[in-house]
């Protein structure tokens, strides 16, 4: 999970067989304990984040979706990536009524969907 980042890069990785995890402290920037929340199984999710390039991956096989940008994040691009066998493939967009949602920007192009995705691709909210 990638929580309140800007201006990063995500290229070039192989994820698969993501689980779900319960919440637990890590150590974070300046070697700063940090309560982590539980983990639902995505290869990747963007929480409150901005300016993040998703390019040339493969996910396959999550637990849970394989692409979430959600509460908050925007400019985003998802590009070139190869999605396949998996269930719900992306989410943009936390519920209806979550505001900070409403005006997301995300660039969804190149990407190869298959085989076997079934739903969400992408699916916004």
């Amino acid at each position: 999970m990638a929580s309140q980042v800007h201006d990063v890069i995500i290229h070039g990785l192989r994820i698969h067989h993501c689980r779900s995890q319960p919440a637990s402290k890590v150590i974070g920037p300046e070697a700063q304990l940090k309560e982590l929340s539980k983990m639902d199984g995505d290869a990747i999710r963007l929480v409150a984040s901005t300016k993040v390039w998703i390019d040339h991956n493969t996910l396959y096989k999550c637990e849970d979706g394989l692409i979430d940008v959600t509460l908050g994040s925007t400019n985003v691009t998802i590009s070139n990536n190869w999605f396949r066998d998996h269930d719900k493939v992306m989410l943009l967009g936390h519920d209806d009524s979550f505001d900070a949602d409403k005006n997301m920007k995300v660039t969804v192009v190149y990407n190869r969907f298959g085989p076997n995705c079934n739903q969400r691709m992408p699916r916004s909210v």
